[in-house]
C-alpha cells in the first residue's frame, strides 16, 4: 500500500497502489488530507490503477475525501480502477458521488 501525490495546476493527483484495507487506508487518508489542507485543490484525482485489492476501507477512503473536497467546493475523480475494484465501486454507489473514468495509456 502506497500513495504518491503530485499537483498540476489546481488538481491534486493521488496515485494509489497495493492493497487498500483497514490497515492501509488510514495512512493513505492522513497523507492525502494533509496535502489537501496544504494546497487547497479544486479537484482531487484518486488513481486506482495500481490497486490490487480493496475492501470497504477503500470505499470509506473515497467517501471521506469526497466530504473534504465538498467542503472546499471541489470534486473527486476516480481514475483507472481495475475491473474488480470498479465493480465494488459500482455496487457501493460511488458513481453517485464521484466521476469514474479510465484514461488511455500511451
Amino acid at each position: 500500500m502506497a500513495v504518491t501525490l503530485q499537483t498540476e495546476d489546481r488538481t491534486l493527483i493521488a496515485t494509489l497502489s497495493g492493497e487498500i484495507d483497514h490497515h492501509g487506508a488510514a495512512p493513505m487518508r492522513l497523507e492525502i488530507d494533509e496535502k489537501i489542507e496544504a494546497c487547497q485543490p479544486e479537484t482531487l484525482v484518486l488513481d486506482f490503477e495500481g490497486v490490487t485489492f480493496m475492501d470497504s476501507s477503500g470505499i470509506g477512503l473515497i467517501m471521506g475525501r469526497h466530504r473534504v473536497m465538498e467542503a472546499l467546493g471541489g470534486e473527486v475523480i476516480i481514475r483507472n480502477p481495475p475491473p474488480h475494484i470498479r465493480r465494488v465501486m459500482r455496487i457501493s454507489g460511488m458513481e453517485r458521488i464521484a466521476q469514474i473514468q479510465n484514461t488511455p495509456h500511451a
